[in-house]
């Protein structure tokens, strides 16, 4: 007889706690870039996921909504992916797979990479209309990540959605959390453990 789970969850370190703890909005890009490239490279400290970590953010005030990072390997599901996380926490906590629906604030996802193909695919419908980037998808690549098979001008493609793209915010910062991930022996998870 078939079964199966009727609930998916997944649990935010615990950690993330603290390092939220006193933060409300930061008014300039940079220090939320600052604060979610913090925030890999805890998750790499602390070995609770993969090196990446996603913010939303409103965009004109600067307010926190949800922060989320990488949890493919301690939680076991392929699909937690920093970006995914921060969207489903937002879309939760706003109530509206929506962000941009009607009444909200304009909201932005600050990444401290690239979206991959997956993460690239889900950012039309979550509803954001700016997305700030941190390494870019060749510096995940370089330490072995697969990033599937992704648009070559994924951002234009954004701005026909009008979704701004605001890239390489603080590049040399995020990928530092990548190399520090990859010399600390972590998991280069990918299917099949093949590139």
């Amino acid at each position: 007889m078939f079964t199966q789970s009727d609930t998916v969850q997944f649990k935010l370190p615990d950690w993330i706690t603290d390092y939220t703890s006193g933060v409300d909005c930061l008014t300039d890009v940079h220090e939320r870039m600052s604060f979610v490239i913090g925030a890999a490279k805890r998750n790499v400290e602390e070995k609770t996921g993969g090196p990446f970590a996603a913010g939303i953010f409103e965009i004109a005030s600067g307010k926190l909504v949800s922060l989320g990072v990488n949890l493919v390997t301690s939680q076991g599901l392929s699909i937690l992916h920093a970006e995914m996380v921060a969207i489903s926490l937002a879309q939760k906590k706003l109530a509206s797979y929506d962000l941009g629906g009607e009444g909200l604030p304009r909201h932005e996802i600050v990444t401290s990479t690239e979206p991959c193909a997956m993460c690239f695919g889900a950012i039309p419908w979550s509803g954001v209309s700016r997305v700030v980037t941190g390494a870019r998808d060749e510096d995940a690549r370089r330490i072995g990540f697969d990033e599937g098979p992704k648009l070559a001008d994924w951002q234009g493609a954004l701005a026909e959605r009008q979704i701004e793209v605001i890239h390489d915010m603080n590049r040399e910062q995020a990928r530092k959390v990548l190399d520090e991930y990859l010399q600390n022996g972590g998991k280069i998870y990918n299917a099949r453990d093949s590139a």
